[in-house]
């Protein structure tokens, strides 16, 4: 990989400050990514400088529609490039690319811009939270539970995904072919688990096979796709 110019790295080190957001409310940042990208190998550094912090979750969702152009992501899912579509839907945006930030469920940030990153960021830590959830974890059973810290207006939806922390690959065609990428945090196995009105408090259980780390969202449902998300836990 090349290395991150002068600029990317101070702005990291402005985002490794304290925020001024509770522990047990994190801000939810995904990067929709591609190994077959050659833009997106700055944007995975960035992510990678995130998943070390824990009042950022920090998610890389691989999307598969740059396959064609000779390298075929192994961590890319069709499922990712829907959820990526949907927030294109809600926000008014006509196309997707790589590498999108989608900080919250709400602020979209093309390529790899860490000050708009950091703006964003500190903007919704700030926030008041709306939802309140903890997630227990025992064996492959996770306990979810959750309820409203104000008028949290419906629909809503319960995820659950899980992220492998670390993955390398060797890139031996398309546009990064002779590098091995680095990537942090890669989600796979992202569900829906349930839909919520937050009319009263929530309690689930669901099953997480594995040892791999295990996040829950709750968000709201849009028209076309998802919208803004009002909390989140992690278990890792």
């Amino acid at each position: 990989m090349k290395p991150l110019i002068y600029p990317v790295l101070t702005a990291l080190s402005l985002l490794a400050a304290p925020l001024q957001a509770q522990q047990d409310q994190p801000v939810v940042v995904e990067l929709f990514t591609s190994q077959g990208c050659s833009s997106c190998p700055a944007a995975d550094e960035m992510l990678a400088e995130l998943a070390e912090r824990e009042d950022i979750i920090a998610l890389a969702l691989h999307v598969d529609y740059w396959d064609y152009i000779g390298w075929k992501d192994p961590f890319g899912d069709p499922a990712h490039a829907e959820r990526q579509r949907g927030y294109a839907a809600v926000g008014g945006r006509r196309s997707v690319y790589t590498p999108e930030l989608i900080v919250q469920g709400q602020t979209d940030i093309v390529g790899a811009k860490p000050m708009k990153l950091m703006d964003a960021v500190e903007k919704h830590a700030e926030a008041a939270p709306q939802v309140a959830v903890e997630i227990s974890r025992s064996g492959e059973a996770v306990q979810i539970d959750a309820e409203p810290l104000a008028e949290a207006s419906g629909p809503m939806q319960v995820h659950m995904l899980r992220y492998s922390p670390m993955e390398r690959t060797k890139v031996t065609r398309g546009e990064n072919a002779g590098h091995v990428m680095e990537h942090s945090n890669v989600v796979q196995g992202w569900q829906v688990l349930a839909d919520w009105d937050g009319s009263a408090p929530l309690s689930l259980s669901a099953k997480a096979e594995g040892n791999l780390p295990v996040v829950v969202i709750i968000q709201r449902q849009e028209k076309g796709g998802p919208g803004a998300i009002l909390a989140a836990a992690r278990s890792k």
